[in-house]
């Protein structure tokens, strides 16, 4: 017996769509989001990942929420983790970093200054932390820039919400 090639054309789009909701591996362009949200800037923009993540891998599904966070002292790398049994971690260069290290500016007026005295508020769901600083770069509002709380405190990335103020968001 033939069947009409419509119906046959529907029963592959059906079965291709829900093997593809089955997949055993974690869906990667949801990793570049979820990147793209811990650094504030997008895949190519100064602050964020340099690439997306590498297409050709096969990571198991991971069932539980992942874990991003910063990978050595100079926040150049971003570390996710999937926390199943089993999981695996995953390191993101980020990008728009000169050969000093320093974050590449945008080419927006910098609303802060090289040296600036400033507020560094830690902020997350239902709470913020402030603390005096200085900015080790000079950046625009929106951008990523180097800070520290003292002469000898390790530098720390902070996005710009205005002059005098950065955020360092925590989810």
């Amino acid at each position: 017996m033939t069947r009409p090639l419509p119906f046959v054309l529907s029963v592959l789009i059906a079965a291709s769509s829900a093997q593809a909701q089955t997949s055993p591996f974690h869906d990667l362009v949801t990793i570049d989001r979820e990147v793209a949200a811990f650094l504030g800037a997008g895949i190519g923009e100064a602050g964020g990942a340099t690439l997306p993540v590498d297409r050709r891998l096969r990571l198991s599904a991971c069932r539980s929420q992942l874990s991003l966070g910063w990978q050595g002292a100079r926040q150049d790398t971003v570390l996710v983790q999937c926390p199943d049994v089993g999981g695996w971690r995953l390191f993101v260069a980020v990008g728009g970093m000169n050969r000093q290290g320093a974050a590449a500016t945008p080419a927006a007026a910098p609303a802060v200054a090289r040296g600036d005295a400033l507020t560094i508020a830690v902020a997350g769901e239902g709470f913020s932390v402030s603390q005096a600083g200085e900015a080790m770069e000079a950046g625009p509002i929106g951008g990523w820039i180097r800070v520290r709380t003292s002469a000898r405190a390790t530098p720390i990335r902070a996005r710009i919400e205005r002059p005098g103020l950065v955020v360092v968001p925590v989810d």
